[in-house]
């Protein structure tokens, strides 16, 4: 006994001493991303000078300001500015030498950050209408002063101090020319304009500005007539090269003059050149030094030209040879030095901006991006070159590939890449990975087959199995320990038999379709272009993936194919192919004219059209998802009774808003009629705001803004829920009771009109805003769903219960102990957002939208969240029911067996001796 006690004992040692951590972490994924850098916008800059430790500082497309550790390529720290404007575009980005401060600006903003760990130091708004044309550092003894043009009524530049930002003067042009750009040199600040002509073209004019008082010492006019437009103006320099360089109307010639002086330096154009752009560096202390950056359609090349302050006169110094393909060139400085970087396909080399000669080379065999499909070009860079011992130099470059991959070359080779063209994703889908149909293959050959046939077929097939038992041995172990510890999981293209094994596949706008694996940390599989792909397709950017492991992508003007597996491009689709399996019908909607218009898929005619009331407009359809499982037609009661579920499949939620009244209005309609089934009107609506809609099953949800009157101080948020049920009685299933069929088209017998559903709603007050609503999906449809809500103000996905919101709460009285028994609580105006449904946890996810899908095993569904950033995790709204959890210790298991085991093996003996005893002491 005693023995039997020591095994039992040490297997309940590991229960003991085990510490379970969570599934949090262990079964989500999170790409933490900032968007398509831009040149303007990138930089290298060390936020702390006595540690000489930089980091890369990037203001994107996509209005997200960030941090970027060089050395992992992991994200410091992040500002999503999109609150200010959705558009990054035309954003801009300062720091200043030995400074721990980056300053941008976008619109109508501009804030200073810690450069550190990204907290605001301050702010300042202008007036709206007003943007922020440009800005520029003025060096002073301790925080550099900034030089700020703002175009508005009356354009004006302001110096504004660097600590504060108070200004200390303002200069307003009264002449009504557009503001272009300002630059600064040691010594003055100068106020570029575009003057229009008579004749259309524009006149380029310069104003110099004393950046002390801000008075206007002195004015010109260059470039008359010789500007076609703005974008004709390539570069405006500051620091050190305070220049201002344009193309002629013909693109024939590159002309540049020097700020301050009338002298304009001519350089003719090669014909083939289809795009020029300048680099130059920022520093004042630099040698003033520049690189003329051109493009043809198959080439690039580059100019290195010299400026003489004194002379205010420009020279060529060399060329830097021509070479096919895409490529991007860099500036960087190291004291008064200036190197330039060239990054093009195979190779990396710097320069001196003083000689032609090669400081370093290096040979790029890719650029280490993982799962490309394609090799595409660098299309822009930003470097960092410094001094070692000896004559090397130690070069580290971050390069933007055409595919929107951002990769870091340290000393030649690829460091890291991050994939910020996720950041662009238009539209993503879960896709099924191809069930292995060989053996079925196989067997359909034996059949059809004559016996000897057969037989020499089946054991060919055997051998070439048994070939393939030595690997299977020797994974053996490793397959047993990982699943031991929880950590088995399929890989590549194989299924897994909980279904948990799927890709996310992402289009984007900039033209790529990538695929993640949802089980495996949502790591890219492949990433390979869009066939045919134009950039105006966005907005009708649709995907699909089929179960015969393909993925079809669809815009107005393309249809293509791809392999769900590989991302391999297989073909150009087809319009004909039908969006669902067999002979089913599927109604479309579209907004057309501003109505909602009903087509049957795959025609032009409409079946129906929908104009809400005078004065309002369409802003959001919310169909029901065609594959929407329902396990139960009823609710059953605590009283045993049953409300049974009004469930139609081809409903659709039509918001509809008037910005005059300020209200909004949900329409519930048949998608095969048209008809209104319910609707349901709010004031006070904040119309300006996202107004978030979902529908599954018999109930649907959406989410609005409440703007400040009356009977409401403050602004708030409100979500509403609503159930829809055949009839308001129990065991009643209205005049469709007895019916055999159901039309949407035609009354029920007995009835005058189709039916309508009795129709229980509640509202609540959510504490932030929510802009956009989702539902989980399961296989059969009996677990409970969640729904899934994205707080932007949290940068969080919440998975609401429906529970919490729960359109029969009773009002003003407590729950009955037949509605307690159903799970019904007293309603509460107020649903708090707990912090156990985030389903990111700790994450911060900068997301605009979710998509679901279930896995093979009922208690699970898939989640993913996308935006700026990609987010994925598996929910269990009804807990893991039927799949043992990580806290299920599956080693104390097989040690309590073998203890058993050990304990029968020691004891049977000696109970079979003691049995033998007792029958021998019956004889006696």
């Amino acid at each position: 006994m005693r023995l039997i006690a020591a095994f039992a004992a040490l297997a309940a040692l590991p229960s003991a001493l085990a510490v379970f951590a969570d599934e949090a972490y262990q079964i989500d994924y999170h790409h933490a991303l900032l968007g398509l850098p831009q040149e303007q916008t990138t930089l290298f800059h060390q936020p702390r000078p006595e540690t000489k430790a930089s980091l890369i500082y990037t203001l994107s497309e996509q209005a997200v300001l960030g941090a970027i550790n060089p050395k992992n390529g992991e994200l410091v720290w992040r500002q999503d500015l999109r609150r200010i404007h959705p558009d990054g575009r035309g954003a801009l980005l300062r720091a200043a030498d030995k400074s721990d401060v980056v300053f941008s600006a976008l619109a109508n903003e501009i804030a200073a950050w810690s450069a550190s760990d990204g907290r605001l130091v301050w702010s300042r708004t202008f007036d709206t209408g007003v943007s922020v044309k440009d800005l520029e550092l003025v060096e002073t003894e301790g925080a550099p002063d900034l030089l700020v043009l703002v175009d508005g009524a009356r354009p004006t530049m302001l110096r504004l101090q660097g600590e504060t930002g108070e200004p200390k003067w303002q200069w307003e042009d009264v002449s009504g020319d557009a503001p272009f750009q300002v630059s600064i040199s040691a010594s003055n600040a100068y106020y570029l304009s575009l003057h229009s002509t008579v004749v259309g073209n524009l006149n380029l004019k310069v104003a110099t500005i004393d950046t002390v008082t801000g008075q206007k010492t002195d004015h010109q006019s260059i470039a008359d007539s010789e500007v076609a437009s703005a974008d004709d103006v390539i570069f405006t320099g500051s620091a050190a090269t305070p220049i201002v360089a344009w193309t002629n109307k013909g693109n024939t010639a590159l002309k540049v003059n020097v700020l301050g002086t009338k002298s304009v330096s001519t350089f003719a154009l090669d014909k083939a050149v289809k795009h020029v752009a300048i680099r130059a560096p920022q520093r004042v202390n630099s040698l003033p030094h520049f690189l003329v950056q051109y493009h043809s359609d198959d080439s690039h090349w580059a100019e290195v030209y010299h400026i003489d302050l004194k002379k205010t006169s420009i020279s060529k110094a060399y060329d830097l040879p021509k070479l096919a393909g895409g490529g991007a060139f860099a500036v960087s400085t190291s004291d008064a030095n200036v190197f330039f970087t060239r990054v093009a396909k195979g190779a990396l080399m710097v320069v001196s901006s003083a000689s032609h000669g090669i400081i370093e080379r290096y040979m790029l065999n890719d650029f280490g991006v993982p799962a490309l499909v394609d090799h595409p070009s660098p299309v822009q860079a930003i470097s960092e070159v410094l001094p070692r011992a000896g004559t090397r130099h130690a070069v580290r470059a971050a390069v933007l590939l055409a595919s929107g991959d951002w990769v870091l070359i340290l000393n030649g080779e690829p460091s890291w890449s991050r994939p910020e063209a996720l950041a662009l994703t238009a539209a993503a889908t879960f896709a099924e990975l191809p069930q292995k149909e060989g053996l079925a293959r196989e067997l359909e050959i034996e059949e059809h087959a004559t016996v000897v046939a057969a037989y020499v077929h089946r054991l060919k097939r055997h051998v070439r199995d048994l070939q393939k038992l030595p690997a299977f041995l020797s994974s053996l172990p490793a397959s047993m320990l990982a699943s031991l510890s929880g950590r088995a999981a399929a890989t590549g293209a194989k299924t897994d038999s909980f279904g948990f094994h799927k890709f996310l596949v992402a289009a984007t706008k900039n033209g790529r379709l990538i695929g993640l694996d949802a089980a495996n940390g949502g790591a890219i599989v492949w990433n390979a272009p869009l066939v045919n792909y134009r950039a105006d397709e966005t907005p009708s950017l649709a995907l699909r993936a089929s179960p015969a492991g393909v993925v079809r992508v669809k815009g107005r003007g393309f249809h293509a194919v791809f392999d769900t597996s590989t991302g391999k491009f297989l073909r150009s689709g087809t319009d004909a192919a039908s969006s669902t399996s067999g002979n089913a019908t599927v109604v479309k909607f579209a907004l057309q004219d501003g109505a909602v218009v009903g087509r049957l898929n795959g025609q032009s005619d409409a079946l129906w059209t929908f104009a809400p009331a005078d004065g309002e407009r369409v802003v959001g359809i919310s169909p029901r998802p065609a594959v929407d499982p329902v396990a139960s037609i009823g609710k059953v009661l605590g009283d045993r009774r049953v409300l049974y579920k009004y469930l139609n499949p081809n409903a659709v939620l039509v918001t509809a808003v008037s910005d005059a009244a300020r209200t909004a209005t949900l329409y519930l309609l048949d998608g095969v009629s048209g008809s209104v089934l319910y609707a349901a009107a709010h004031a006070g609506v904040d119309t300006t705001q996202t107004i978030a809609s979902t529908i599954s099953e018999n109930w649907f949800a959406y989410s609005f803004t409440t703007l400040a009157g009356p009977t409401s101080p403050s602004q708030g948020y409100q979500l509403a829920f609503a159930e829809l049920y055949e009839s308001d009685m129990p065991n009643d299933r209205g005049p469709l009771g007895a019916s055999a069929n159901y039309s949407s088209l035609q009354a029920a017998p007995g009835a005058t009109v189709p039916r309508k559903p009795h129709v229980e709603t509640r509202a609540y007050v959510v504490p932030e805003a929510i802009s956009r609503l989702a539902v989980t999906h399961t296989r059969q449809g009996i677990t409970s769903r969640l729904l899934l809500a994205v707080l932007p103000d949290s940068q969080a996905v919440a998975g609401i219960p429906l529970g919490a919101i729960d359109a029969r709460r009773p009002i003003g009285r407590e729950a009955s102990a037949q509605e307690a028994a159903e799970g019904l609580v007293k309603y509460a105006p107020l649903v708090d957002i707990d912090g156990r449904w985030y389903l990111n946890h700790a994450r911060e996810v900068l997301v605009d939208d979710i998509v679901t899908a279930p896995a093979v095993i009922e208690s699970t569904s898939l989640v993913a969240a996308y935006g700026i950033d990609v987010f994925g995790t598996r929910v269990t709204p009804s807990g893991s029911f039927d799949v043992l959890g990580q806290e299920f210790n599956k080693g104390q298991m097989i040690m309590t067996v073998a203890a058993l085991a050990v304990g029968v093996l020691v004891v049977g003996p000696l109970v079979r001796r003691k049995q033998i005893d007792m029958r021998w002491q019956l004889v006696t």
